[in-house]
């Protein structure tokens, strides 16, 4: 029954084969619900189980969302939370116990999303029988079912009007893009359970989005700085020096980071005792310099009978169980033999708090890292093998890499829910809910977390970083496409390995991804045990370190803006990062552009990604778009920037003020600084922005208290404020206000009333007023004339 064509479907249907007719039609005040029946006999199929009846319910949920079920009684991922046409008629539909198929079709071949995959941004029709869906641990090549699972689509139609599609299932899963443009979804089972959104602009898109999945949590404002880490300290004296020659050099720097090196046999929750039994004093250290610490754990607990996580979990029954419950099923990982505790067990976050609590107690950390969660397995299955039954060797196996018990565990396994089989791809999702519960309990502050596997949702609880990537040109570019989908997916906090995880460290391709890095959500630098270290002190960057600097500097100066999206992101669902077509649907131009990206609404980075180049060609989409660093106007086309290698292109658009502060060595330090706003004007004059600030780490600052919130307009030649909210006791100084776009030489400038001096380049038409010691939470004026 297979095919090996490309492009060809996996299964050849008989010639008459209908799938289902459509009966009964009922009507109800949210939507209608359908009878459908099967038109073939299930002998015809060579897929068991088929469903000889299903019933389709379409609900408008909201004005805007639409949600398609089918119901049965197979498992259910459940969760708590038109210009469109949404046609699933252009081809059969079948509907078994291990086997789903039906194609939808989309009117524009403008698609984007469904991940986690390496590859363009926008989705090519060559790409589609290569997108499946299956957690792996898998580094990030393209063409492969990497760490998370994330089946949301994204559709710009053109005249601009973009759609989302949902398939809230959990299970294996391919996709094929056809063309006529329609998408194919093959599952291992589970439910068809669609959600439509309706926009009709993306960005609106996403909100609706996150309406459904949860909004993303909001990151403590430490985790928005530069954070270091490698595979290979080997020791804390090692650490140590890295440390204090960071410090020594000035470089900005947040986090320090270790990973399994740290472990006594890599096991969790322990220490080396002969390598690094002095990390608590170092993490103490980092603390008491305004800095934080972050360790990794993995979920594979090793089965060593005296070691209190595994006694504990054995006790509480915690661990997945093997296909008939008789016993615990047992993997190998890096601490050798492993048990894994199943975080849908109900006793399972208590487990895990009492031994992150217990390790807290030891070394004081500030978040975690969770790797190894999909979950990994260093053997296929189990120590012992797998079934053979239909469950680990299903009748239909998408075309991921591997099959579905390489490098994890049998699919026959048993958890709390239901069977691995359908909780597999949720695995990271669920430890990444008891890991961001067990912080927030632990600390009663907000921490990070940043998990490799992620699932539809997972935002809530998590960021996440790409992967174990490579040291290379093409990595580096394939990391904003990356980067943009997870701010789709509703995961904003999310970057790559700057530098590159595994291979040879190159001067020029590192410097470039520092630069690029410093406009990633999460900035961390980070590479495996082999070869030179590649942390900005190094001797390696001797020539290029104040070009590192700069762009750190340029990154914590900036983090007013950043912290500020993020808060909109967490509060309304808006993206952090976005593709340009976000901003400009409506501009065709947009649509195929992935080597370029904004933050929020305002801020265009267009960074060099290619080898020896010391010109970036940008597009600019219509308007006027200002250089950050200069003030220079471009109006909207197809430019040649200079760029060498001391500069990253960035312009502010016409018509944002973005906040920023200036810089430190450490977040702690310069939220102490004075503010200074980049006011880039209009063709018109207009300009408009704002600023949330709080004291950067508690969790009830974001409802509406303990916060401050700040808006400013300029129009006709006046600069206000509004103080919308003031609620957080702090002191907050405006020190300077740079305005970009302003065409002619005022005569006179008051602040407040007050004549106030001045500064203005007749070259870049930029207004500049410093030394202000304004207080940003009053009610300020400005004018020129």
């Amino acid at each position: 029954m297979s095919s090996k064509a490309a492009g060809a479907s996996w299964c050849f249907y008989p010639a008459d084969y209908k799938g289902y007719t459509i009966g009964n039609i009922t009507g109800s005040s949210i939507g209608k619900s359908v009878r459908l029946s099967r038109a073939l006999s299930s002998a015809s199929l060579p897929f068991p189980k088929p469903l000889s009846e299903l019933k389709i319910d379409v609900q408008e949920e909201t004005e805007t969302r639409i949600r398609v079920k089918a119901k049965n009684q197979i498992y259910i991922c459940t969760y708590k939370f038109c210009h469109f046409s949404f046609d699933s008629t252009v081809a059969p539909m079948t509907y078994t116990d291990q086997y789903i198929e039906i194609t939808v079709a989309v009117p524009t071949s403008n698609l984007y999303g469904l991940g986690e995959r390496i590859g363009t941004l926008k989705l090519k029709p060559e790409e589609g029988p290569k997108i499946t869906f299956w957690s792996r641990d898998q580094p990030p090549d393209p063409d492969r079912n990497l760490y998370g699972s994330h089946p949301f689509m994204l559709g710009v139609e053109s005249d601009g009007k973009a759609f989302g599609i949902f398939l809230l299932n959990s299970n294996a899963m391919g996709l094929v893009k056809t063309n006529p443009v329609s998408v194919n979804y093959k599952t291992t089972g589970g439910i068809l359970d669609f959600y439509v959104f309706l926009g009709p602009s993306p960005d609106q898109v996403i909100q609706q989005y996150s309406e459904v999945i949860g909004k993303t949590m909001m990151p403590p404002y430490w985790s928005l700085g530069f954070h270091l880490c490698r595979w290979g300290y080997t020791n804390t004296d090692n650490l140590r020096l890295i440390v204090n020659d960071m410090r020594k050099k000035q470089i900005p720097y947040d986090t320090q980071w270790v990973d399994i090196d740290y472990m006594d046999s890599y096991k969790d929750w322990t220490l080396d005792p002969n390598s690094f039994s002095d990390l608590p004093n170092l993490v103490n250290d980092l603390h008491s310099y305004g800095m934080h610490f972050i360790p990794i754990v993995d979920p594979g607990i090793s089965n060593t009978v005296g070691y209190a996580p595994y006694d504990d979990g054995v006790q509480r029954g915690i661990f997945i169980k093997t296909h008939d419950n008789s016993s615990f099923i047992v993997g190998k990982v890096w601490p050798g033999n492993t048990v894994f505790p199943d975080f849908t067990h109900p006793d399972a976050e208590n487990y895990w708090y009492t031994h992150a609590k217990a390790f807290h107690d030891k070394v004081n950390y500030d978040g975690l890292w969770i790797d190894m969660n999909e979950p990994s397995n260093f053997v296929k299955g189990s120590l012992t093998g797998c079934t053979t039954g239909n469950i680990d060797e299903p009748p239909f196996v998408p075309p991921i890499t591997g099959d579905m018990i390489d490098k994890t565990l049998c699919t026959s396994a048993q958890q709390h829910l239901s069977s691995h089989y359908n909780l597999h791809s949720l695995y990271g999702h669920f430890e990444a809910k008891a890991t961001y519960d067990t912080l927030k309990k632990i600390r009663d502050k907000r921490s990070l977390v940043i998990s490799r596997s992620t699932f539809a949702g997972s935002g809530k609880y998590t960021g996440h970083w790409t992967g174990d990537n490579h040291s290379t040109w093409a990595d580096l570019i394939y990391s904003i496409s990356g980067i943009i989908n997870f701010n789709m997916f509703g995961i904003p906090m999310v970057g790559a390995d700057i530098c590159g995880f595994a291979g040879a460290v190159d001067v020029e391709l590192c410097t470039r991804w520092m630069q690029l890095g410093a406009f990633y959500p999460f900035m961390r630098n980070h590479r495996d045990r082999d070869g030179d270290g590649q942390d900005p002190a190094s001797s390696l960057f001797t020539s290029t370190l104040p070009i590192m600097k700069k762009a750190l500097e340029q990154r914590y100066r900036l983090l007013p803006y950043l912290y500020t999206l993020f808060y909109r992101s967490h509060t309304d669902g808006r993206p952090v990062i976005r593709p340009l077509f976000f901003q400009f649907p409506q501009d065709p131009k947009t649509y195929d552009i992935d080597r370029q990206f904004l933050w929020g609404s305002g801020l265009l980075i267009s960074p060099v990604l290619v080898k020896g180049a010391t010109t970036v060609t940008a597009y600019l989409p219509a308007g006027n778009w200002f250089d950050i660093e200069t003030g220079v106007e471009s109006m909207g086309g197809t430019h040649v920037f200079d760029a060498p290698l001391s500069k990253i292109n960035a312009h502010i658009r016409g018509g944002v003020i973005i906040p920023t502060q200036d810089h430190d060595v450490t977040t702690t330090k310069s939220r102490t600084k004075d503010f200074t706003l980049l006011v880039a004007l209009s063709t018109t004059g207009l300009a408009s922005g704002e600023l949330f600030w709080d004291n950067g780490e508690s969790y009830d600052t974001t409802g509406g208290q303990n916060n401050n919130f700040i808006e400013f307009t300029a129009e006709n030649a006046r600069l206000k404020s509004k103080v919308v909210l003031y609620d957080y006791a702090v002191k907050m100084t405006l020190g300077s206000v740079v305005i970009f776009g302003v065409h002619s030489r005022p005569t006179i400038a008051n602040f407040n009333g007050h004549h106030v001096p001045f500064t203005y380049d007749s070259n870049a038409k930029v207004l500049r007023f410093q030394h202000l010691n304004g207080d940003l939470l009053r009610t300020f004026t400005f004018t020129w004339s």
